[in-house]
C-alpha cells in the first residue's frame, strides 16, 4: 500500500489527489494519514539506523573506556570463549 501512497505523492502536482485516490481505489483520508505520518516514519528509521551503527559496548558518551555491564553480551575482554 505504501507504493500506492508514494505514487499519489509523486503525481499530486499533475493530478488532483481526489482523482488519484478514486482511480487507485484508496480513501483520501488514508493517503493524508500516511502523509502526516511521514515525519514519524523518518524519525523512526533514523533511530533504527543509528542503533545499528552503535556497538552494545559503547553506550557511554564518555571517551574513557568503561567496564561493560554484565547484561551486555560479548564485550571485549569480558567475553567468554
Amino acid at each position: 500500500m505504501n507504493e500506492v501512497y508514494a505514487f499519489i505523492e509523486a503525481e499530486k502536482t499533475t493530478h488532483p489527489v481526489a482523482f488519484l485516490c478514486q482511480l487507485l481505489k484508496v480513501a483520501r483520508s488514508s493517503f493524508y494519514a500516511w502523509q502526516a505520518a511521514a515525519k514519524a516514519r523518518a524519525a523512526r528509521e533514523a533511530a533504527d539506523d543509528a542503533s545499528l551503527t552503535r556497538s552494545p559496548c559503547s553506550t557511554s558518551p564518555r571517551k574513557a573506556p568503561t567496564v561493560p555491564r554484565a547484561s551486555t553480551p560479548n564485550c571485549g575482554a569480558w567475553a567468554s570463549g
